[in-house]
């Protein structure tokens, strides 16, 4: 099987994947637990649940992600082991 995307953007979406599950995750815990910074100003949320529903949403797509440009980037390193000749 070939890769889709470089190996470059392979792993960047890795290491960005990563970041954004681990800050995502926080700020949803933050919202379900209806932390004061999050919640009670005059702009701020009503429904901590709700918006915690969907920032871990937000961590599910961020996961898919992390699958598939990991998968990406090993099948650069499957390629590259096999001694692939790489015509630029």
């Amino acid at each position: 099987m070939k890769p889709v995307v470089s190996a470059m953007q392979a792993w960047s979406c890795v290491v960005i994947s990563v970041f954004a599950i681990i800050i995502l995750s926080i700020i949803g815990g933050l919202f379900r637990n209806n932390h004061h910074e999050f919640l009670g100003g005059a702009e701020d949320p009503k429904d901590g649940q709700a918006v915690a529903g969907t920032v871990f949403t937000a961590v599910i797509v961020y996961a898919a992600f992390l699958v598939f440009c990991g998968l990406q980037g090993l099948l650069h390193v499957r390629e590259n082991r096999r001694g692939a000749i790489a015509l630029s």
